[in-house]
């Protein structure tokens, strides 16, 4: 591949109220408070915060904080998390950076609390290929509130050479928890399967999921070696116990910083292109597995466009999005959706409890000229489900270029249809993210334009004015997405995190 580039703790009175009206949205999974222990704010990656202060008139007024002094030790790639712990008065933000060193801070001030080094980044120069030098911690860790520990991979560069090493630290002070790290490719191996960390790198979000967290794999940039696809599971009580789902092809790698996506007990996944393989063999993907990661040769639970092995040819993965579970109303009870967005310009929606097969999607479009390789959000306006994502759209109702936020209206029908509602003025490569003030009120979309206008713009989610723009960031990644408090809008950045209030 050439590009690739949680919850709530103590309720809180201020949103009890969007929350109880929230629970008749047709959408699925929200990050209910200000907590965010997990990327795009909850495990179904819906990237949608209630945020009852931040109104579209609001929104208008935000200002970044420049009070706000968090220094950040090392180029960041994962996006930041806060979280509340019991019983303190202000919350804490968690950052990890390719130097291999987790930071937390208070959230009002920006005062260092606690840095961790976890080992020695890897150096590019030691690997077959790639793009990201020093290689560290790229995937966004999870925080576990049962444990008060922060979970992460790390690339460490050890004296016999790269290793993939899964830590758990303190979120108090940054200590190792006992049993802490597990080697990948050791512990894979005591089960007899092979796992080569110098070709494989990490840049899916990790997820938590009933005492067991998921780590999922991909290749380098420049698809070097005999890289796969892997999702690799670790009980939290048994560091020993693993799990895992290898793609039986070369390639195949789950790129998205978004990863893993959960629905109840269900977890979905998106693999990339796959080298050499002259039939089907997992690679440009859908996949819905258990806990327990066990493959099924049953349709209804993979998904492959027909046209697989020209996707292959080209290097149009679909592994370069994460699906996003979606709930649309309509007759007879809605529909249960995935949506996934491929490198090809393609949105296709499947059947979330049967996904059909190889050529087995409900609808697909081509809505953009050009790769979709970031993570979308979805949110609701009337009884229609909105989905906005980066990349230049091929049906903008605004003419004109530097349109590189597409947002799709999906409609259950009869018959089922996906069309392009809007498009974003702004130029950049952030994953956006939605707030509302009660669940359904004032959608706004923000996006980062990562490595373009480099500003934070908001729009209305349902007609696209743009409501904000900020002053030029420096230091931002592509990989970036904003996270929402109850009073701050967070931005990680080198070197820095920006706090913006309002």
């Amino acid at each position: 591949m050439n590009i690739r580039s949680v919850f709530s703790i103590t309720a809180r009175a201020a949103v009890m109220a969007g929350l109880f009206a929230f629970a008749f949205s047709p959408l699925h999974g929200l990050a209910q408070d200000s907590s965010v222990l997990t990327y795009h704010g909850d495990n179904s990656r819906s990237g949608r915060y209630v945020v009852p202060g931040l109104s579209w008139e609001n929104a208008r007024s935000v200002e970044l904080d420049r009070a706000f002094d968090a220094r950040v030790a090392g180029s960041m790639y994962a996006q930041p998390l806060y979280w509340r712990p019991p019983g303190t008065n202000t919350g804490m933000v968690f950052v990890a950076t390719e130097d291999n060193i987790v930071q937390a801070f208070d959230a009002m001030t920006g005062r260092e609390l606690w840095r961790r080094l976890v080992g020695r980044p890897v150096r590019a120069s030691s690997l077959p290929c790639g793009n990201i030098n020093p290689l560290g911690i790229t995937g966004t860790p999870v925080i576990d509130p049962a444990t008060a520990a922060i979970y992460f991979d790390a690339a460490v560069e050890r004296e016999n050479g790269a290793h993939h090493e899964v830590f758990a630290l303190s979120t108090k002070d940054g200590s190792v928890l006992p049993g802490w790290p597990i080697d990948i490719a050791d512990a894979l191996q005591r089960l007899g399967r092979q796992f080569d960390p110098r070709v494989q790198n990490q840049r899916a979000a990790l997820t938590l999921l009933d005492g067991t967290i998921y780590v999922a794999f991909g290749g380098h940039f420049g698809d070097c070696g005999n890289y796969h696809g892997w999702v690799v599971g670790i009980s939290l009580q048994d560091q020993g116990k693993l799990v895992s789902f290898e793609t039986r092809a070369r390639g195949g790698g789950t790129w998205s910083p978004g990863g893993l996506s959960v629905v109840g007990h269900d977890i979905y996944f998106a693999t990339g292109n796959t080298l050499g393989a002259s039939s089907w063999n997992d690679g440009e993907s859908v996949f819905r597995v258990g806990a327990d990661l066990r493959r099924s040769e049953d349709k209804r639970n993979y998904f492959a466009p027909s046209d697989w092995k020209a996707l292959d040819a080209r290097d149009a993965d679909l592994g370069g999005s994460n699906p996003l579970p979606l709930d649309v109303p309509g007759a007879g009870g809605g529909r249960a959706l995935i949506l996934a967005l491929g490198k090809d310009g393609k949105a296709y929606l499947l059947d979330r409890n049967d996904l059909g097969g190889i050529g087995g999607q409900l609808a697909a479009e081509t809505v953009s000229r050009s790769w979709i390789i970031t993570s979308p959000t979805a949110y609701a306006v009337g009884d229609d489900v909105f989905v906005a994502f980066q990349a230049p759209g091929t049906h903008c109702p605004q003419p004109g270029r530097g349109h590189d936020l597409i947002v799709v209206k999906i409609a259950a029908g009869p018959p089922l249809m996906l069309t392009t509602a809007w498009c974003g003025a702004l130029r950049g490569r952030g994953s956006p993210v939605a707030t509302t003030t009660d669940g359904h009120s004032n959608p706004t979309v923000w996006m980062l334009g990562a490595e373009g206008d480099d500003r934070l713009h908001a729009f209305r989610g349902d007609t696209g004015e743009e409501i904000f723009a900020s002053e030029p960031l420096s230091g931002l990644r592509r990989f970036q997405t904003v996270i929402a408090t109850q009073d701050r809008l967070y931005v990680g950045a080198d070197g820095r995190i920006y706090a913006f209030r309002f």
